[in-house]
């Protein structure tokens, strides 16, 4: 069975902070079935909000040091919607 396939979509502005790029995953449904369970659940988060703290806190526990990734990171930490 092929993997269910997520696409993100946004544009690339001025302001690096809040540039939003295009993106599109596959990935395996096993996966998938876990993000959909866990947005189903947890209504205040949506796909976008996901893949961004999931991104995030891969590239901050993995060593990246970029100040917009460690704001990202500690904003899924301890934001609330």
């Amino acid at each position: 069975m092929a993997a269910p396939s997520a696409g993100f979509s946004g544009s690339i502005g001025s302001d690096p902070a809040s540039s939003r790029v295009s993106l599109e995953a596959e990935v395996p449904e096993a996966l998938f079935d876990g993000m959909r369970d866990f947005l189903g659940h947890h209504p205040q988060w949506d796909q976008y909000r996901l893949m961004t703290s999931a991104l995030a806190g891969f590239l901050f526990q993995n060593g990246c040091t970029d100040s917009c990734v460690t704001q990202h990171y500690l904003n899924g930490l301890f934001l609330r919607p």
